[in-house]
């Protein structure tokens, strides 16, 4: 799909010689700009994260099992009246999810009402019995949640999906910004850009607001991870180091009379709130998989007991499937009372007959995707798969319909961005940060932009060959202008 009636966020729909009013200024930078330059500049980013190890591992890829994300020079922008209309909608969205999921392992009152089909629930694979009738504590159960969005023109934006489990990411908003700080300082001076360097002290901030009553007065937090091995394993252990608390493995952990303890060289110390980026399946082998090696033994007998505060609470997965992002407009209804603030982009449930029928009739024009799919891995991009894919997918549709939902295929906005052939406009998606504790719901005044690199892709996931880009959310009044360079300096610590 060529990019050319793609919305450009800088250049709207009149190209580099006539860009949007409020970006002229961005766009001169970039036109002032030597294409070699931005090529140096973006080399040096690259050539950072290849030293600190800002790498991700490529399963099942023998040739590049560890690589970075391409970074882009050139910064996704917000304007302030857009980002506050954004951040309205991710926090009622954000409620609404933490209400779905307190209802849905408690009195299942959208289920007796009728809002969502029971069988969606009950048979789906990431509904978890085994912490069913557990309320964590203070009531919250996704205290991170990444909402991928996706834009089509200057005032529609949609959510794509929810990830409410482990939303990985957040270490290359910080590190992209870090980049862009010591690379392109002169933006910084033009336009007064929102910080997101406090966001480590945002999650500890959360995490502590969610310990468990009786505990610490100092609360204990640590991130839990799977080992190096892992693909995020550089943002677990980055996001520890950022804020202060100790990296650990399950075997740094004990379960005693239900009470997580840490063993250190000087003894065990309780543990009262866990980061865990470690799957559902291997968190315990006690309660899912016996196998894991990776997991706590009696870590949610520990969480039953209400010893201990789990971030993202388990049981989350089921809030992340595609079937149920569906209804999220009536999920967001029923617990809030009024409409979505963030509308979803147009979906056909492959369950249902009906759309199932439209969806094979209009398959080469649709996104179809796995209901519990991520990483754009089994998925089908109509218009650009071959007709072998397409009837691939078909045979699927019709052995397993329920597996599926199907979306259009959007004309996603674009950003300009560095190609060998210099400047082009590339598709983007953006993930939000939005945090959750006992005090209320925060937004993190940034997020990651990810950016599909081939041309005319709409494939943004690092593991297909996506990359990434700073994100700008210009604070009130903000603006081109040398005006403002004092203030930014001051905030940006420049």
């Amino acid at each position: 799909m060529a990019t050319g009636g793609a919305f450009d966020e800088i250049w709207g729909h009149g190209g580099p010689d006539a860009p949007r009013a409020e970006f002229a200024s961005l766009s001169q930078w970039i036109a002032d700009t030597p294409a070699s330059e931005l090529h140096r500049r973006q080399q040096s980013a690259e050539a950072t994260f290849r030293q600190l190890g800002i790498t991700f591992a490529v399963y099942g890829d023998n040739d590049a099992a560890e690589r970075i994300i391409p970074f882009d020079i050139v910064p996704r922008v917000f304007l302030n009246q857009e980002w506050t209309r954004l951040s309205e909608g991710l926090e009622q969205r954000v409620e609404a999810i933490n209400a779905f999921l307190e209802d849905i392992y408690g009195d299942r009152r959208i289920l007796r009402e009728g809002v969502i089909p029971e069988e969606l629930v009950y048979l789906n694979d990431q509904f978890r019995p085994e912490v069913d009738g557990i309320r964590p504590p203070h009531g919250v159960w996704a205290h991170i949640c990444g909402i991928d969005l996706v834009r089509t023109g200057p005032d529609e934006f949609f959510v794509l999906e929810d990830n409410a489990r482990t939303p990985s990411g957040v270490s290359y908003m910080l590190e992209n910004r870090e980049a862009m700080i010591r690379l392109c300082p002169e933006l910084f001076r033009d336009f007064r850009v929102a910080p997101v360097d406090s966001y480590p002290d945002m999650l500890l901030q959360t995490m502590r607001s969610v310990a468990p009553g009786g505990g610490n007065a100092k609360p204990v937090c640590v991130v839990l991870t799977p080992g190096h091995f892992n693909s995020a394993y550089y943002e677990h252990s980055f996001l520890a180091d950022s804020m202060g608390v100790e990296l650990v493995e399950a075997a740094d952990l004990v379960v005693d009379d239900d009470i997580v303890y840490m063993r250190t060289i000087a003894g065990r110390v309780r543990v009262d709130v866990i980061y865990r980026r470690i799957d559902d399946d291997y968190l315990d082998p006690l309660a899912f998989r016996p196998d894991s090696m990776l997991g706590v033994p009696g870590l949610i007998a520990a969480y039953r007991a209400g010893n201990v505060a789990l971030i993202n609470a388990p049981g989350n997965g089921i809030a992340d499937d595609k079937a149920i992002y569906s209804y999220m407009p009536e999920i967001v209804r029923f617990y809030s009372g009024g409409e979505a603030k963030l509308p979803n982009v147009e979906t056909w449930r492959c369950r249902e007959p009906q759309a199932l029928k439209y969806v094979l009739d209009h398959l080469p024009e649709l996104v179809v995707k796995l209901v519990d799919g991520s990483g754009g891995y089994g998925m089908l991009v109509g218009p650009t798969a071959t007709k072998a894919q397409v009837e691939e997918f078909r045979a699927a549709l019709i052995a397993e319909p329920h597996r599926y939902i199907a979306q259009p295929t959007l004309a996603l906005s674009t950003v300009p961005t560095v190609v060998d052939a210099g400047l082009a406009p590339r598709h983007v998606d953006f993930r939000p940060f939005v945090l959750t504790g006992s005090d209320g719901v925060r937004v993190v005044p940034g997020g990651l932009t990810r950016v599909a690199l081939k041309e005319g892709s709409l494939v943004v996931n690092s593991s297909q060959g996506g990359g990434t880009k700073d994100s700008f959310v210009l604070l009130p009044d903000a603006g081109g202008g040398q005006s403002q360079s004092q203030s930014q300096s001051q905030e940006q610590g420049l």
